[in-house]
């Protein structure tokens, strides 16, 4: 058919046509038109793989695809950390979200260039972002759901929009900055713990276009998004990276996409494994299925069976040049082919990497991002002077928490404790008392900050990219922070060490305050063993999942006690937790007592990015795999809160997660709530300019909050009936769009310039709001519709939205202009979504529990 094996050595002739692919006068599309014909079966494979191998016969380095940027350049040391997405989205600011990603792919390209000139070009070091996350939040027990941008197809589009704008940046007559990839294509959320083999089926046309769809158009159409990650699970029967209905008839043939589409990790693996969707019988008829149905690239392996699979007729080499082409095209496009003096990019200094100015835009992205939610007889703002303060629960102090999943490291995170520290007055007193964990009844006071190792605070780590710490280690760096290492998601332990086949060796010194049993917890998939002192504590060796495991022993005040842990990785995830301190039953009865003293309480609490997020090795009551199997506050924190209120207590709850909590019984026993997400690096100052009144909070909730989980369908039915608040009937606890602010709005009439709207007209709405109350304010301008006669249609959706700062006093006349897309809607004559003639209401105000009121008619 063709060869398999790497042709001889060039011809003089071939050796004049190879340079010309170097010519950087021709277009990317031309040069890639000439390396393809210079190029072998096995070398045209190998450079369809996320580990691009290198073609040394014709100069072509290694590439690594694959790299991360959610809310900053991930996994790869110090970057500005931003709030996580769904905190972004409840901003509803999307022209803050464009110059957040604008600083986010400065800092990308200028670690790309640092890594090129030291001759590095590993995961998570390369031009190809793999991100935003534009799938639908759709139910609030999903894991990744923090990855998203809520549960609305118009903000998810919006937001989208601008973050793949601010990352691509522009060309800058030759060369491109970056690539954003939307994921996960295209109807994926949830549960983590079946995606492998889960079929989503029994889709109506207009749930797929109306809901689940219009995100990625908007990204590929509007956009011009140049990569579309699709997901593990399979749609009517076919694996999505597999699926010819979306990726050949949807996203290349409706949608006129022709960029790179690349699989999720290993999904193609999924096509036939035991534990998969076992679609196809091997590796080769799933790789070849993959690239005729659409995929390009694969993050895996799966693709080298792409050469059994030519011998065998299943593919052939135009269907291979097609997907390689793109590939090809795409990297001289970013210049990454060519000498970095001759890209523009590589003269971004590395200094903007989590440089002030970055520092100071994560703050005000925290601080829009704030989401009141109660504020009983206006106990907030609190007053300074000679005010006591108590600070609990598990996230006051958590500064992991706060960077949320898929993050960098930042230079330095302010905590909600300290933020709230600085934030106080003269004559102001701080109690600090942790009070319970996330969940349990065990709260373990952790010394892990009080060890120093030869290097520094915390403990030194060495890696060796083989299972046997065999020769000098590849890396060496310092963990400051208790250990929470997995590979679930492809994350490695640190940047530069493998996925698989590593093992590692932390070392650090304790010297204790107090005598008394000290205890040593872990939580582990691999093998490894405790030394203190030279004395072997604990071994683990754990070949089927994690396990938990835990050991104690003496320690007296002022000895030194040196700690050595090793690891060795075995299979599937790997995972390491670790942390170390005195463990002590939670006493409520004494923690309320500890704070009896306080005005008011503030109650950090809620869940964490280790609770929740992507196929995590972790199961703990109420989680599985990251999903959640109650939306409740976890027992412990509710009891906590209970006992303080029951003790006259003012409490301010500051609720961290990235989904909604069912907080119905917190609406009793505090005072107030604030939703602060994970707020990323700045949180803690962003929770506490909240509190104290520094800032008016403006943040609106980008998903539905629940009552309880009665409220919601099967985890499973994708069906959108009684699903978000575009399809729910019932009343939630606080509606999509919803968030308080320190003063009072008030909307005038809705006017309309017209009442009839034809093809291609333009619809104008303005709507006079007045700052009524006592002091300037920011408010969230919703503009909501719904078509009447439409029983199969949402009750209402959101088309436009607009964050307006308002001084007191003051109205402002809020314009919107509605065309194309705002005013779409699911035609049955058609089974479209398109301009859809009928009667439609609109309804303008500051949560989808707006009253619709005014109307229009699109005509024929």
């Amino acid at each position: 058919m063709f060869p398999d094996t790497d042709n001889e050595a060039l011809t003089a002739e071939n050796a004049r046509v190879a340079s010309d692919f170097r010519d950087t006068s021709l277009s990317p599309e031309e040069r890639a038109e000439l390396l393809l014909k210079e190029l072998t079966l096995p070398e045209k494979i190998s450079l369809m793989m996320d580990v691009s191998k290198p073609v040394e016969r014709l100069g072509i380095k290694p590439y690594n695809w694959w790299n991360e940027a959610l809310h900053g350049v991930a996994r790869a040391g110090l970057a500005t950390v931003f709030p996580q997405p769904i905190g972004m989205a409840a901003s509803f600011d999307d022209s803050l979200v464009y110059q957040v990603f604008t600083a986010v792919s400065d800092e990308a390209r200028a670690k790309n260039t640092h890594y090129v000139s030291m001759g590095s070009r590993e995961r998570y070091q390369g031009l190809t972002m793999w991100t935003p996350t534009v799938n639908i939040y759709r139910d609030p027990r999903w894991g990744r759901g923090i990855e998203t941008y809520g549960e609305d197809p118009y903000l998810t589009s919006r937001m989208g929009v601008q973050v793949v704008k601010g990352l691509q940046g522009t060309n800058d007559g030759k060369y491109d900055k970056l690539y954003a990839c939307a994921k996960h294509f295209a109807v994926h959320s949830g549960p983590e713990w079946n995606r492998h083999s889960f079929d989503v089926e029994n889709l109506t046309p207009r749930e797929l276009y109306e809901t689940y769809l219009p995100a990625f158009k908007s990204l590929v159409q509007e956009a011009d998004v140049k990569e579309v990650m699709c997901a593990y699970n399979r749609f009517e029967g076919e694996p999505c990276c597999g699926n010819k209905r979306l990726l050949t008839q949807i996203l290349r043939e409706e949608w006129g996409f022709d960029g790179i589409v690349l699989s999720d990790c290993w999904a193609i693996n999924d096509f036939f494994s035991e534990n998969g969707h076992k679609t196809h019988k091997d590796s080769a008829s799933a790789a070849s299925a993959a690239v005729l149905s659409g995929t390009d690239l694969e993050c895996g392996a799966t693709f080298e069976s792409l050469t059994e699979a030519a011998r065998k007729n299943l593919i052939d080499e135009e269907a291979v040049d097609r997907s390689l082409k793109r590939l090809l095209k795409a990297r001289f496009a970013l210049g990454e082919m060519d000498d970095p003096g001759e890209v523009s990019w590589t003269k971004i200094p590395y200094s903007v990497v989590a440089s002030p100015a970055h520092d100071s835009l994560a703050l005000k992205m925290a601080r829009e991002s704030m989401t009141l939610l109660l504020n009983k007889d206006g106990i907030l703002p609190l007053k300074r002077g000679g005010l006591q303060v108590a600070v609990m629960g598990p996230n006051a102090k958590d500064s992991v928490m706060m960077w949320g999943n898929y993050n960098g490291m930042p230079a330095r995170t302010v905590t909600i404790l300290e933020g709230i520290q600085s934030a106080l007055g003269k004559g102001d007193r701080l109690i600090y008392e942790q009070g319970c964990p996330w969940v349990g009844e065990t709260l373990l006071e952790s010394v892990f900050s009080k060890c120093r190792s030869e290097k520094g605070p915390g403990f030194t780590a060495q890696y060796w990219n083989n299972v046997n710490h065999e020769g000098v280690a590849d890396v060496e760096n310092q963990v400051l922070t208790p250990f929470n290492f997995c590979t679930s998601g492809a994350t490695v332990f640190a940047p530069g060490v493998n996925l698989t086949d590593f093992s590692a060796t932390y070392r650090s010194s304790y010297i204790p305050e107090v005598s008394g049993e000290i205890v040593f917890d872990l939580y582990s998939f691999g093998k490894g063993r405790l030394t203190v002192n030279g004395k072997e504590l604990l071994a683990f060796h754990n070949h089927h999942g994690g396990n938990r495991q835990s050991c104690s022993m003496q320690v007296v005040a002022g000895k030194k006690y040196d700690i050595t842990l090793d690891f060795e990785y075995l299979q599937s995830d790997a995972q390491l937790n670790f942390d170390m301190g005195f463990k002590r039953k939670v006493d409520i009865a004494r923690s309320v007592d500890a704070v009896k003293e306080a005005d008011v309480v503030i109650f950090v609490g809620g869940i964490s990015p280790s609770l929740e997020g992507e196929e995590m090795g972790v199961d703990l009551p109420g989680f599985r795999k990251g999903d959640r199997l109650s939306i409740e506050l976890p027992d412990v924190q509710r009891k906590l809160l209970a006992a303080l209120h029951d003790a006259g207590k003012k409490v301010i709850l500051v609720n961290c997660s990235g989904s909604p909590i069912g907080l119905v019984p917190e609406t009793v026993t505090c005072d107030a709530i604030l939703q602060a997400w994970y707020p990323g690096q700045q949180g803690g100052t962003a929770v506490a300019d909240v509190l104290f009144g520094d800032y008016n909070p403006a943040g609106r909730l980008p998903v539905t909050f629940y009552r309880d989980v009665n409220q919601l369908p099967d985890f499973e039915d994708y069906s959108m009936a009684g699903r978000t608040y575009r399809f729910m009937t019932d009343k939630p606890l606080f509606p999509f769009g919803y968030g308080l602010s320190y003063t009072t709005f008030r909307y005038g009439t809705v006017r309309l310039d017209k009442t009839t709207v034809a093809d291609g007209e333009k619809l104008q709405v303005t709507v006079p709001v007045s700052n009524v109350g006592n002091r300037d304010g920011e408010e969230v301008v919703q503009l909501y519709l719904h078509k009447q006669n439409d029983e199969q249609g949402p009750v209402k959706t959101l088309r436009s939205f607009k964050r307006v700062s308002i001084p007191q006093g003051q109205t402002v006349d809020v314009q919107f202009e509605l065309s194309g897309k705002e005013l779409e809607w699911w035609d049955d004559r058609s089974n479209t979504v398109k301009l859809s003639p009928g009667t439609y209401k609109l309804g303008v105000g500051g949560s989808s529990e707006v009253e619709m009121y005014s109307s229009f008619t699109v005509l024929e």
